[in-house]
């Protein structure tokens, strides 16, 4: 079984060109400090409603009416042992599922492709491909895990599942040029999204005093990345 922390039940956004449910895994392998959902990654179970998985299959059986897809979300879904299992029960309902990763566990993501379990796959670049930022911006500090990056990006890429790579740009954590490196390192990738910094309800309370890029930056660096054609297609997200 794995352990769904939330769930919501219509998002417009969540998977490109499709009414979606989203369900929020808990537990995570990174500790991002510009995460939103630090009651997921540490498993806060005061602050968390713990769903049984047939309560949620139910709640989908129930939606088929008016959604077409399921994205599972986290926290990091990979950390769940069972995840295999559960994303091949939604498969079952017709459903499409997309699948959320931070690409940390690259063997993870590989069996999952190899089955074709999911119809879309969506990973987070955190900052340029480099491992002392990398460190930085995801909390863990005195660790290479690059190497896991790079070989979770060109699983994806040449999986021939539709996929998008995204990245939020934090200052202090990303600069605009980290955006061309990154783009370099997802050459020929689907999509490419930028998001906006959201200072509130950080995992570091610290960054709650750090002023957002314009939208003017993030416009640019996006016509750039566009400009420079690695990946299939760049806009930013609010």
């Amino acid at each position: 079984m794995v352990e769904i922390g939330g769930f919501q039940r219509i998002s417009l956004m969540d998977y490109p060109g499709k009414i979606t449910s989203i369900i929020f895994l808990t537990g995570c392998n990174m500790l991002c400090p510009f995460c939103h959902n630090g009651s997921l990654v540490k498993r806060d179970y005061s602050s968390l409603h713990i769903y049984d998985e047939e309560e949620i299959l139910g709640k989908l059986s129930d939606s088929r009416n008016f959604i077409e897809a399921v994205t599972i979300t986290g926290g990091e879904p990979t950390l769940q042992k069972d995840l295999e299992t559960f994303l091949g029960k939604i498969k079952k309902t017709g459903l499409s599922v997309k699948l959320d990763t931070n690409g940390l566990n690259p063997y993870k993501v590989e069996d999952i492709i190899k089955n074709r379990l999911v119809d879309y796959v969506a990973m987070d670049i955190k900052t340029g491909i480099d491992n002392s930022k990398y460190a930085e911006a995801t909390g863990l500090k005195g660790t290479s895990i690059v190497p896991n990056i790079i070989k979770s990006i060109n699983l994806i890429i040449n999986s021939g599942i539709m996929h998008e790579f995204r990245t939020t740009l934090v200052p202090g954590l990303v600069t605009p040029s980290d955006l061309i490196s990154i783009s370099m390192a997802i050459r020929g990738a689907d999509s490419y999204y930028l998001q906006q910094f959201n200072p509130n309800k950080t995992l570091d309370h610290k960054l709650s005093s750090v002023k957002p890029y314009s939208k003017n930056i993030l416009d640019n660096a996006c016509l750039e990345i566009n400009r420079l054609g690695y990946v299939g297609h760049c806009e930013v997200r609010a």
